[in-house]
């Protein structure tokens, strides 16, 4: 369906960012009956959501997993309410073991399972006078997410303070005073960026939540649901334009927010704006002179998460066994409390290793990806390259031979894993920080926004509303990133367009038909 322009045109509704939050608002937004439109600077939409095929083979930039998408689960309510959920070609991982922790060179895989019960009854195989714990510690899980609002689609509204500031470790560690269990149960903590020391334990709560009430992969890739949602976004008349970076916001004499430019200098009118770009980029684009000087600097002092750095590896025909699970490994059990604080001598201390299926040999893998932190500073020497398909730019011989060295010895280490890997592997790509800022528009790479403190929590928490009085804010740079993450905050953004109560009726409908549909 063609897109077409107009420089007369008004929108209700401009949505600057087509990630994940830009998306889901532009369509709860569409489905509302408003006229909306996404604009997108990259060549292909959904943030950290795109694939790229290499070999004929699909591989994930940001999403390599989803949880909580069988019926009655949140995100599945999400999705159906979106008119996706049917659609997305999905692949439930290993019931037992979606994600396998291990350390050094032991070689005990410990098991985070599907389901409560059998999320206690695997690890109590390994921690049998640990049963105890273990459901206080599923039960404590299950009692922070009830606390946030939108976590159960309706309910609460405001943030309990008291859980803002539970930490992690103070958490982990007043569950059970065995270290190895303390450092399994926090080994998906890659989800988060690591750093299990500072950050709130809600953060923790509400990412592993998801997997544990069940687990899935996108069989084709995570850009598929950026796919879908342009899809559903076309068929309630919204216009979705690609290629069109904004780099002008239009005030008029009132200091009226009216219509943004674009880098190749078309205008797009609207009534109301949302920015699903970094927040850093979108206070350039407002202007600092008309924001408060407090949240300027409470912005600044923000720290962004670390980055990382990924290998893709195209493996040989029937070389490897399939494996329907997440291996997330440490060289230590301490390691794990700080994971994306490493020696760079050491790199990779850690790593999260995938693989994916493959369509004619299905017992055997067709690739796999390894990923690792990455401190930007390590690329600083490229900072000022860009390269993306818009925009290509060669960022010269030394940084292919930094990404070489850093792939070999990312197989070197995945190889004490996996014997002879090397021999398996027909060819090599790889991802840095800087590829994830050009793509993903982070900033400096980092994968999931801000690092949250248990001491401060509030400190990068902001409102979806801003000072200018129709600019509107979602995405993983303001509050909770990953995928439900940034559903549930574009739901409350939505929500302070529309009116809360609106949303609430909505999502209360869908309930009740799911619920008479069950019955």
């Amino acid at each position: 369906m063609a897109n077409t322009f107009s420089l007369n045109k008004e929108f209700d509704i401009l949505v600057i960012g087509s990630g994940l939050g830009g998306l889901v608002s532009a369509l709860v937004l569409a489905k509302e009956g408003l006229k909306v439109c996404v604009l997108e600077k990259n060549n292909q939409y959904g943030g950290n959501l795109q694939t790229f095929s290499r070999d004929k083979l699909i591989f994930d930039t940001g999403v390599h997993y989803l949880g909580g998408l069988s019926k009655g689960q949140n995100l599945h309510q999400y999705f159906s309410y979106l008119g996706i959920m049917d659609d997305l070609q999905l692949e439930q991982m290993a019931d037992d073991g979606y994600d396998r922790i291990t350390f050094g060179d032991h070689q005990t895989e410990y098991p985070h399972a599907q389901g409560y019960d059998n999320f206690v009854e695997q690890l109590a195989q390994h921690f049998p006078e640990e049963r105890e714990n273990l459901q206080n510690y599923c039960e404590e899980i299950q009692r922070v997410c009830s606390q946030f609002p939108r976590y159960n689609l309706v309910g609460k509204e405001n943030y309990n303070e008291e859980i803002l500031h539970l930490n992690t470790r103070r958490f982990i560690e007043s569950i059970t005073p065995n270290r190895t269990l303390q450092s399994v149960l926090l080994g998906s903590n890659f989800l988060y960026a690591g750093d299990s020391e500072n950050v709130p334990f809600y953060v923790h709560a509400l990412t592993v939540n998801s997997y544990i009430q069940s687990a899935y992969k996108c069989t084709q890739g995570g850009s598929q649901i950026s796919k879908l949602l342009i899809r559903r976004l076309r068929e309630h008349g919204a216009e979705v334009h690609k290629h069109s970076e904004v780099s002008e916001f239009i005030f008029n004499e009132n200091q009226v927010l009216t219509g943004v430019k674009t880098s190749a200098g078309k205008e797009y009118r609207a009534k109301n704006f949302i920015s699903n770009i970094e927040i850093r980029s979108a206070i350039n684009l407002i202007g600092e002179d008309r924001l408060k000087k407090s949240f300027l600097n409470r912005i600044k002092s923000w720290e962004p998460v670390s980055s990382c750095f990924s290998v893709y590896l195209v493996l040989k025909p029937q070389a490897i066994p399939e494996f329907n699970y997440n291996i997330y490994h440490f060289s230590n059990e301490e390691s794990v409390w700080n994971a994306h604080r490493y020696q760079k001598n050491a790199w990779p201390e850690n790593y999260m290793l995938s693989s994916t299926r493959s369509k004619r040999h299905p017992d055997f893998a067709e690739s796999l990806t390894v990923i690792s932190y990455m401190d930007f500073d390590e690329v600083e020497a490229w900072k000022n390259t860009f390269n993306t398909v818009v925009e290509e730019q060669d960022r010269g011989e030394g940084y292919e031979k930094f990404k070489l060295e850093k792939a070999e010895k990312m197989i070197a280490a995945v190889e004490k894993k996996i014997p002879d890997l090397r021999k398996s592997v027909k060819r090599i790509y790889t991802s840095s920080p800087l590829s994830y800022r050009d793509y993903i528009g982070s900033f400096n790479g980092n994968m999931y926004g801000y690092m949250k403190s248990s001491e401060n929590p509030l400190k990068t928490m902001v409102s979806p509303k801003t000072k200018i009085d129709n600019l509107f804010l979602t995405g993983q740079s303001v509050n909770m990133h990953g995928i439900l993450g940034c559903t549930i905050g574009a739901f409350n953004t939505c929500g302070e367009i529309l009116g809360k109560e609106v949303v609430d009726e909505r999502l209360i409908q869908l309930i009740n038909k799911n619920n008479g549909e069950e019955n």
